[in-house]
């Protein structure tokens, strides 16, 4: 079977709308992705603040808990320091023995 110009030409043309029409697609799939991978960052970014936010929030606590709990611990050593040096004051009624 010969072809004319005319059918070759017809065919061509056929075959680039074809081919454009899947190019368009093919963009605007791609433009999706694009989209896709933007919103996951954004919402990566927003993730990483409030996490860095809440980390913020349990350092303060966690110092607060630590200077509360170091006054605890010296007035326990101050309240055993005078307990120590009423007990060796009357070591003849007390005896305390170190550990």
């Amino acid at each position: 079977m010969i072809m004319d110009n005319d059918s070759l030409r017809k065919i061509e043309e056929l075959f680039k709308r074809h081919i454009g029409v899947l190019s368009e697609d093919f963009q605007h799939k791609l433009d999706l992705v694009v989209e896709g991978q933007q919103m996951l960052a954004e919402k990566l970014e927003l993730t990483k603040t409030e996490l860095k936010d809440e980390i913020r929030k349990v350092d303060q606590r966690l110092t607060m808990v630590e200077a509360r709990l170091e006054q605890k611990m010296d007035a326990v050593a101050a309240d055993l320091s005078a307990h120590r040096a009423d007990t060796e004051a009357h070591h003849e009624v007390y005896r305390v023995k170190e550990g």
